[in-house]
């Protein structure tokens, strides 16, 4: 077909001329849409909730509404993890879905469910809203609204926050692609009235009262209209408060002198502006307002920020004089610092390509004929990146290697030349026709088609694999493998049409035997390299040994390596995150970012702005602190730099000169980066270390302890330990019993306290269409300090005002400063970012560090995120990945060759191209991360080729009849050297730009660039004389050949039997085995003597006090006293907490039951899978025996011509498949005896007994038993647990105990009027009883404790009919599979034998052709594989049905 291809193109030439034409015109179309970015978006896909709650602390956020939030949402299909931060007055609940989700229709599922979360939220705390639809590659354009220079005077900040609101903000929110503006920085105007505290006492009115009179004087209403002849007239009001005057002339009452008291006689009227969340500064300068936009998630970046552009020019003609729209964080820069690095060596690339080309070929022509296929394929991958969605940047096009894609080419091309200048019969000839020429061409095309076609699909077939990567390394490299199978899969199509086409045309007809200068290089390496093959022949041992040895040398070079997950892509800009200590008001922090920001601008040329980010912008989606602040340091051109040549350099110079600020910390980031590593992990570093707990205190004292050791980590810089307590704060801890005293309720105190203070809106005042709240609060005066808080008027319902101190405890108090939980648990983290070392061996060195000097508590753990997390995911995947990439190169190799040995011989390649590829790594000190193994699956496909040239020609020259194996590897590889040295040169100095670049996104490239590049030139090296030694070696007749393979043969029986010594079980003996050695029971055994030796707490007694007194204690004399004295419990409450703990007990034996159980089923599974996978192996192996011998009878008739070659390659791929689907279920039963060895804990390979037979018996349907299933009775006596914490409860009502006994000695004269001496004699004893009078506290105990005995009896109750559903649902599963396995076992598989049985003999006899045999036999083996499935899913119902039975 393929050659039926070529001949149409060669005849046909203006058809593919005009398709070419079509491809340039829609290439070049496609081109100008094509979606420009600096990276792939490889930010998860999720929904966040935020909820601001302004009059709320950091506890009683993550109480009343994180909380909720969680719970309503954890049950949302698709859901992979769900983060939330609480601090004083914000929530933020990110909830991370697996990237197939919809994303509207993720945030359908959110909102629907936020409804529910809103009843369960206190009315006026809140209302959650979520976050606009963007991602970490959102916020693609931030910019400052600042005064020009000269103007600075005339307009303040809160002034340009109006600006910013109601000028600029709502016309870009118009801009197509645009997500949200948040605005950021300055005050945000308000209308306030700041009443004066003596006056409102004064006049005896409250705060409550002036509330009352602005909201009722400032609102319009209607009167519907009157009609007046033929005309109707509306009727309106106009009572919405203009201005301060009116505010000021709103009456609050009447005072008794009939004169009316207006607002402005009890306080203040002017702006003000709302309790700041954030700030930010330019240049360290001057506070300005600005915002971030951000971008719809899956816009097209580059058009959204060309319209924001064009929106600004138009906003900035209608702002104030003087006042200028300042971008500071443009996408458009990183994209095109990332697109120019990308396009500078794709040009490289592609001229060394072109060079190269024409170096070996001779030939001008031939090298630009070649180097043509470069655009046109490069057209044709764009097109179909557009098809599929795909993105240009630096990931999709700075992985192309232009020497892959034209190597097709290539070798259609050389071959041409080749004849042309080489073959005998055009030795007289001096110019072709075109006919002759169209002629040679195809023959020559044709001949070398398979080679190229077989070249170019094992470059395809190695970027396979990079598809099976997920998360974040999927979403990087998988463009890159995208956009390469599209480039190749454009080069194939060209090198079957276009090549053969244009080469008859454009290659010169005439006809030179002169030598080029290609040909006069080629004969000086033919004759260098022939003359050090036949020395190094005669030392194949040694040479043999040395490779060895320096793939031994490498493989340990590997494991010091180091890894690391992406080199950092440096994105023009720095991000500085900034923090000053915890609880550090917004103008500490503003000034901190304003003195850093002075001495940057100051010391470093470099740099052309500062822009400092202090606390939340307007939409919290970076919820920082206001003792946070992100300073972005905004750079100028690299050719402008004179202070550092590297952004590594000028950080390091960066950190060191910002040292000289005490108690604030900074960390280096890029501003994109910083955003990805927060909203996929929660954090900003690029290690995130993160404890996990349930007190506060605890884990900030494990996190401060594992702080100093990363601190101590080589490595390490700017560490982090997150401040989760240590917030200074007012609480008001009301006295219930005074608020009783005086008839008042908390809500009313609330109510003032937050009007009084955070201010309570009552309204809004119109300006046009701009409107701004109404607030009623304290003069500013009024509220500075503590005092003012305890000194706050309350009035009482009788009229009186009382200060809040009176009826509360007003101190200041060190509270949570914030509280972050992952899946509903609360964690702290210890972030820092890695420098001058790579993120393994730094997480390493922490972990063992941790692991000898930290001990954490029960219910405390560690785990390690960030970017080590993500490299350690992605090694995973590449553990599979990468053996795959081999495994499907192996195949083809056999299917090409039909041998395994000589495809083991070009496979011997591939551990020498990795040789070359770690020693490049080591060379350049790079460590190993996901880009370098995407590098070495890239190089393992090149790397084969090499081989699979030397192999095709060594076996063509024995069909020619060579038998000299020397003869055979001297001429063969003389043959192929040029071709061998061209597709190494070309591959590997096609990467040669990205290996050298410095430009921005090199650092990316640079990995995968030099490991090709390394391999490749080592691989060719090697294999250019150890393949022929390999292939003499294998080749060559040994005399004891036979003896040998004797040996090999019973060696390899008795290893078998060695390694596959595996101890048959059954499968009561496997559960039993579990039951014993599982350590999840044996720790549920050791909990439950834990409990035991518990409940002997119960009658814990207080301590027994003793004294002495010695002095004048009676009179002048000194006299002596002793005593003792014990206090006890009721008996009764002791007796009810020992029966508390023995019911705590009997929990833990039932929750042990449960556990046992579940692990029984959990055995009976996978042992049912095990026999599952040995029949399925059985059905497998005997196909493959019948495949086999269908091979060999093919085989035999395709020699003696009874059958055509179609027959023969039918046999091989059928064959082919059977051992493929082997080799996978070779890898199934290892995974799955892996699970089994867990389960039980053993070491040993235990399989299914032979007689493990797959039928099994039927069972009735009885749902008796469910009652008394261990996970019922753990239920009920959840109920018993609830009763006896009630009864205990109760039984602290009862009255304390108490006993003592005095001796008391009395010196002088006594009422018997004898004198006595100071020695004790006087004898007593004291009974004491402590009754409970507040009951209050102990009865609001018992009645909850009863609540949870109606919660404890309903979850039982719901949870028995849940068990009962589902137990009918497993049964109604086991009837149907046990039908379907009755019907295989009684019909389908005797008409499956019989299917085969006939099948065979009709074949042999001829009566059915062997595509008719194949369909049959698979039919047969269809319906055998189908019973076995059929028996599977019937295990796995029994295995249910007996859980539920508890069997």
């Amino acid at each position: 077909m393929l050659n039926k291809i070529i001949e149409f193109s060669i005849k046909n030439k203006l058809i593919i001329g005009l398709f070419v034409l079509a491809l340039i015109g829609y290439g070049i179309y496609e081109v100008r849409k094509l979606p420009i970015d600096a990276v792939p978006d490889i930010t998860n896909n999720q929904v966040q909730v935020i909820t601001v709650a302004p009059a709320l602390g950091a506890p009683d956020v993550e109480r009343l509404i994180t909380f909720p939030i969680e719970q309503v949402n954890n049950n949302i299909p698709g859901l992979i993890e769900l983060r939330s931060f609480s601090r004083f007055g914000l929530s933020v609940v990110t909830i991370v879905f697996e990237d197939d989700i919809d994303i509207y229709w993720a945030r359908q599922q959110v909102s629907e469910r936020l409804q529910q979360a809103q009843e369960q939220i206190p009315k006026g705390v809140g209302t959650p809203v979520l976050a606009p639809v963007t991602t970490g590659l959102g916020e693609i354009y931030q910019y400052t609204i600042r005064p020009k220079k000269g103007y600075e005077d005339q307009y303040n900040v809160m002034e340009l926050r109006t600006i910013q609101d109601w000028i600029v903000r709502r016309q870009l929110l118009d801009v197509k692609g645009v997500a949200e503006v948040s605005s950021f920085g300055g005050y945000l105007k308000q209308y306030e009235v700041a009443v004066i505290p003596e006056k409102l006492m004064a006049y005896n009115i409250t705060i409550g009262d002036v509330f009352t009179a602005l909201e009722t004087n400032n609102q319009n209403t209607g009167g519907s209209y009157i009609e007046k002849g033929p005309t109707i007239l509306f009727i309106r009001s106009e009572g919405l408060v203009g201005g301060m005057e009116d505010i000021q002339n709103i009456v609050v009452k009447n005072l008794p002198n009939g004169m009316p008291l207006l607002i402005r006689d009890v306080g203040e009227v002017r702006l003000g502006s709302a309790p700041r969340y954030g700030a930010m500064t330019y240049n360290g300068e001057q506070e300005v307002s600005g915002a971030v936009v951000m971008m719809l998630k899956g816009e097209n970046s580059n058009e959204v920020i060309k319209n924001i552009k064009e929106r600004i020019t138009q906003i900035e003609k209608t702002l104030p004089e003087g006042v200028m729209i300042d971008a500071f964080l443009d996408r458009t820069k990183m994209v095109n610092n990332s697109i120019s690095t990308v396009t500078t060596n794709l040009l490289e690339g592609a001229l060394i390509v072109v060079f190269v080309l024409v170096l070996f070929l001779g030939n001008f022509r031939a090298g630009l004929l070649v180097a043509s296929v470069i655009p046109l394929s490069m057209l044709f991958a764009i097109i179909l990146m557009n098809t599929f969605g795909v993105s240009g940047n630096l990931m999709s096009l700075g992985a192309l290697d232009f020497g892959l894609i034209v190597d097709g080419a290539v070798i259609i091309v050389e071959a041409v030349l080749h004849k042309l200048s080489h073959s005998k019969v055009f030795k007289n000839v001096n110019k072709l026709t075109q006919s002759e020429m169209d002629e040679e061409v195809k023959t020559s095309a044709s001949g070398m088609m398979n080679a190229a076609v077989f070249g170019q699909i094992i470059i395809l077939i190695v970027y396979l694999p990079i598809f099976t990567l997920r998360g974040i390394e999927g979403k990087m490299f998988m463009p890159m493998a995208q956009t390469v199978v599209f480039a190749l899969l454009g080069a194939f199509l060209l090198s079957l049409t276009y090549i053969p086409m244009m080469s008859s045309l454009v290659l010169s007809k005439k006809i030179s035997h002169k030598t080029t200068f290609s040909d006069r290089m080629m004969n000086r390496l033919e004759r260098f390299y022939q003359k050090y093959l036949t020395k190094i022949l005669r030392r194949q041992k040694m040479v043999l040994a040395t490779v060895l040895g320096l793939f031994a040398v490498a493989v340990f070079i590997f494991t010091r390596l180091g890894g690391e997950f992406i080199p950092a892509l440096p994105e023009g800009d720095f991000a500085v995150d900034t923090r000053v200590l915890t609880g550090s008001n917004l103008n500490t922090s503003v000034e901190a970012v304003s003195k850093a920001s002075k001495i940057i601008l100051e010391k470093f040329p470099e740099v052309e702005k500062v822009v400092g980010k202090t606390g939340s912008s307007e939409v919290p989606t970076d919820p920082m602190a206001v003792d946070a602040s992100d300073m972005m340091i905004i750079l100028k051109p690299r050719k402008e730099w004179t202070s550092a040549k590297t952004y590594t350099e000028l950080e390091a110079k960066m950190s060191a000169a910002l040292e000289a600020l005490p108690g604030v910390s900074f960390g280096f980031q890029y501003p994109v980066n910083m955003r990805f590593n927060e909203l996929m992990s929660g954090a900003r570093q690029d290690v995130v270390v993160k404890i996990f707990g349930e007190d506060l205190d605890t884990l900030a004292t494990y996190a401060a302890q594992l702080g100093r050791l990363s601190n101590s980590v080589e490595g390490s810089e700017a560490v982090y330990v997150e401040s989760i307590t240590g917030m200074p704060q007012i609480v008001i801890e009301y006295n219930r019993s005074a608020i009783a005293q005086y008839g008042l309720n908390i809500s009313d105190i609330n109510r003032v306290v937050n009007a009084a203070f955070a201010g309570e809106s009552s309204g809004m005042v119109y300006e046009g269409e701009r409107r701004f709240d109404l607030v009623v609060r304290l003069a500013g005066e009024k509220r500075k300090n503590l005092e003012d808080v305890r000194q706050l008027l309350i009035t009482t319902p009788q009229g009186a005002q009382i200060p809040l101190n009176t009826v509360a405890n007003v101190d200041i108090v060190e509270g949570p400063n914030q509280i972050q939980r992952d899946n509903s648990q609360r964690r702290i983290i210890v972030g820092f970012n890695v420098r001058g070392r790579d993120i393994q061996s730094t997480v390493s060195e922490l972990q063992k560090k941790v692991e000898e000097q930290i001990k954490l508590p029960p219910g405390y753990y560690i785990t390690y995120g960030g970017a080590f997390e993500n490299l350690e995911a992605a090694k995973d995947r590449l553990y599979v990945a990468v053996p795959l990439a081999l495994a499907l190169i192996f195949l083809l190799l056999y299917f090409a060759f039909g041998s395994v040995k000589q495809g083991l011989l070009i496979y011997s390649t591939i551990p020498l191209s990795a040789i070359g590829g770690i020693f490049a790594l080591a060379i350049r000190d790079i460590s190993f991360s996901v880009s370098a193994g995407i590098g070495f699956i890239a190089l393992f496909g090149v790397a084969v080729l090499n081989g699979i040239v030397l192999m095709a020609e060594f076996n063509r020259l024995k069909k020619q009849g060579y038998t000299n194996l020397k003869r055979i590897v001297m001429m063969g590889t003389k043959t192929r050297l040029r071709p061998v040295l061209m597709t190494a040169s070309v591959a590997s100095l096609g990467f040669l730009p990205m290996a050298l670049s410095t430009g921005e996104g090199a650092e990316v490239q640079r990995p995968l660039a030099t490991v090709v590049i390394g391999g490749l030139l080592i691989a060719t090296f090697l294999t250019l004389f150890v393949l022929p030694i390999l292939y003499m070696l294998t080749h060559r007749k040994i005399a004891v050949n036979k003896k040998l393979v004797a040996m090999f043969v019973v060696f390899s029986v008795f290893s078998f039997q060695e390694i596959n010594a595996q101890t048959p079980i059954t499968l009561q003996q496997a559960i039993d085995t579990a039951l014993v050695n599982n350590l999840s029971i044996k720790n549920e055994r050791l909990r439950n003597e834990y409990h035991q030796k518990l409940i002997k707490s119960g009658t814990a007694i207080p301590v027994t006090d003793v004294f002495g007194e010695y002095g004048q204690i009676n009179g002048i004399y000194n006299d002596t006293r002793f005593g003792i004295s014990q206090t006890i419990n009721f008996p009764t409450v002791y007796k009810r907490q020992k029966e508390l703990l023995t019911e705590e007990w009997k929990s833990s034996l039932l929750n042990t039951d449960v556990q046992e159980a579940q692990l029984k089923k959990q055995v009976s599974q996978v042992f049912y899978t095990l026999v599952y996978l040995h029949h399925k192996r059985e059905l497998l192996q005997k196909t493959d025996t019948l495949f086999a011998e269908f091979l060999n009878k093919a085989t035999l008739r395709f020699k003696a011509g009874e059958s055509n070659v179609l027959e023969k390659t039918t046999a091989e791929n059928q064959r082919g498949q059977m051992a493929l689907q082997l080799l996978q279920l070779e890898k199934d039963w290892e995974i799955v005896q892996l699970q089994f060895q867990l389960l039980l804990n053993t070491e040993k390979d235990f399989v299914p007994m032979e007689d493990a037979d797959l039928g099994i018996p039927f069972l009735e349907n009885d749902s008796s038993l469910l009652t008394s299933h261990p996970e019922i009775q753990f239920l009920k006596q959840q109920q018993q647990i609830a009763n006896a914490v009630t009864k205990s409860e109760q039984s602290k009502l009862l009255p304390d105990l108490s006993f003592g006994y005095n001796l008391m000695g009395m010196r002088g004269m006594g009422p018997d009027d004898k004198f006595y001496n100071s020695t004790p004699q006087f004898h007593s004893i004291q009974i004491g009883l402590g009754i409970p009078v507040f009951t209050g506290s102990q009865k609001a105990k018992i009645n909850a404790a009863k609540i949870n005995e109606n919660i404890a009896a309903n979850e039982y109750e719901w949870k028995l009919k849940n068990f009962e559903n589902a137990y009918h649902s497993a049964f109604m599963e086991y009837q149907k599979f046990e039908e379907m396995v009755r019907y295989f076992e009684s019909t389908a598989l005797k008409n499956a034998a019989t299917i085969t049985e006939t099948a065979e003999k009709q074949f042999l006899n001829g009566d059915i052709n062997y595509l008719e045999w194949v369909l049959l036999i698979n039919q047969a083996i269809g319906i055998q594989s189908d019973y076995i499935e059929a028996v599977k899913n019937l295990n796995n119902a029994l295995a249910e049905l007996n859980f539920y039975n508890n069997q």
